[in-house]
């Protein structure tokens, strides 16, 4: 069953509400202060095939207060807390973020790999003066080079930007904006602890429009407590009707050390029941898909043309820089994850000054299960789905033979999808004699993907079905990287 808190590996990625959460390996949560940070290679990578990253997620941490919801490394400032030009937590943050990235060792100068794109998460980014983003993207176009038509993404909250703001903003590059509207109901802002109102969301839909912003999201959140069908529906057709280029829909998860965690326990009133959040999830994809949106990720919907490129970066397991408060890279095999706490953050910027950590690169010495189960997680999140060519030229065609034999009976129900290479849709008789005959079944199956809504909903057992797989898997070959096709 589909339920929310997928944060693709690291604190990125619309990091309000929490996605889709998967039993995995892969979460590097133990932080540190003054020690070498904890890592984890991610395979036994050849890692001069490996390409340099050329996206940057940047964690600007500030709220005016802390949502009921959110375990996420977030400083809350206040809720009247609007204006931070003079803010010294602001400020100082912004010095050791800055000095972060000057200190991060690139294997590529910058005019060989520039960033194609840029994603400011939090947190409520929009808190932060246009002149301290500024000062960020020059540090990072210095260090790395920004290409001029690179995507840059900023989360933003209603009631914490006006059109003078937005325009500066766009002035910087930022081209793209996320919205944390979250829902259109009162009630249910109030009970979440959102520092908006439903005024507040309609005057920002207003200004992103009326400042040309093309590139925009809209991020709700379902199975909220007390929210019924009714309310969900009305917040997805005032979103339709809003027009932005991109939805994200995500299903709330109790955490614990929240003041929901506290409150309530997950499937029980009124929280609604997991039958309810199913349904709410059938409803955003039937009336999003209705509306011509493409449901292209879990928790993603857009236009055509409109999917968000920085999180494809996360979809590919492609490398990426990360910087700030709790974030995590994926740089040369490696993920590694920064302190939760400011004091730790700034501790281990000292330290990577001081060359005493190294968050740029991997020896590249661990098992390549790792690697599988990371490509078969984050494939079967899109709509595109696993690529069999792709894996089975990384790891051999024994595993893909067995994660099809493992699908069959959900190939049957309808919850798995097999594809030709044509991405014609195989049939279970034809998959049958496949196996039957022993024709190259690996070869002939060239995508699985999930179901939309129904695989999409079981996505957690799915995957850790193919997990299983994977850790039974007793010959696996060093992994290799496969060229792209």
């Amino acid at each position: 069953m589909l339920k929310s808190s997928f944060t693709p590996l690291f604190w990125v990625l619309n990091p309000k509400p929490k996605p889709q959460k998967l039993p995995s390996h892969l979460f590097t949560k133990t932080f540190f202060t003054n020690s070498t940070p904890p890592v984890r290679h991610n395979a036994s990578l050849n890692l001069p095939t490996l390409p340099p990253a050329s996206s940057a997620y940047v964690h600007l941490p500030f709220c005016r207060k802390r949502c009921h919801y959110c375990d996420f490394p977030v400083v809350a400032l206040g809720s009247a807390s609007t204006q931070t030009h003079h803010d010294p937590r602001v400020s100082n943050y912004i010095h050791w973020l800055c000095r972060e990235i000057t200190a991060t060792k690139v294997d590529q100068p910058a005019s060989t790999t520039p960033l194609q794109t840029v994603y400011f998460g939090g947190g409520t980014p929009s808190l932060v003066p246009p002149a301290m983003v500024s000062s960020v993207l020059e540090t990072l176009r210095v260090k790395f080079g920004i290409c001029e038509d690179a995507e840059i993404s900023m989360e933003m909250d209603p009631g914490t930007f006006d059109a003078v703001k937005m325009r500066e903003m766009m002035a910087l590059g930022v081209n793209r904006v996320s919205l944390g509207v979250q829902a259109f109901q009162e009630e249910l802002l109030r009970a979440c602890g959102r520092a908006h109102g439903v005024q507040e969301v309609h005057e920002a839909i207003g200004v992103v429009k009326s400042c040309g912003v093309e590139n925009w999201s809209v991020d709700l959140i379902a199975s909220l407590p007390h929210q019924s069908c009714e309310m969900w529906e009305e917040s997805l057709r005032l979103t339709i009707q809003s027009q932005p280029s991109h939805v994200s829909v995500y299903d709330l998860q109790i955490e614990q050390g929240t003041k929901f965690g506290r409150l309530y326990s997950p499937g029980e009133f009124p929280m609604p029941s997991e039958a309810q959040s199913a349904e709410f999830y059938k409803m955003a994809s039937r009336m999003l898909s209705d509306a011509n949106y493409n449901h292209y990720e879990i928790s993603s919907y857009c236009k055509s043309g409109y999917e968000c490129k920085h999180n494809s970066i996360y979809w590919k397991n492609e490398p990426f820089y990360a910087f700030g408060l709790g974030s995590a890279s994926f740089v040369g095999g490696l993920r590694f994850s920064r302190p939760r706490k400011v004091n730790d953050y700034i501790n281990f910027v000292q330290n990577l000054e001081n060359g005493l950590v190294d968050s740029s690169g991997g020896d590249g010495n661990i098992h390549g299960k790792d690697t599988a189960m990371d490509v078969v997680m984050l494939s079967l999140r899109t709509a595109q789905g696993l690529d069999l060519k792709s894996f089975q030229e990384s790891f051999g065609s024994s595993v893909v033979l067995s994660l099809l034999e493992s699908y069959k009976p959900y190939v049957e129900s309808g919850l798995v999808v097999c594809l030709d290479e044509h991405r014609r849709t195989i049939i279970v008789d034809d998959l049958n004699n496949f196996f039957l005959y022993k024709a190259n079944t690996e070869k002939r199956v060239a995508y699985i993907r999930l179901s939309d809504p129904e695989g999409f909903l079981l996505s957690n057992e799915l995957i850790a079905l193919a997990f299983g797989v994977i850790d039974s898997w007793k010959d696996c070959p060093p992994y290799q990287e496969a060229k792209a096709t």
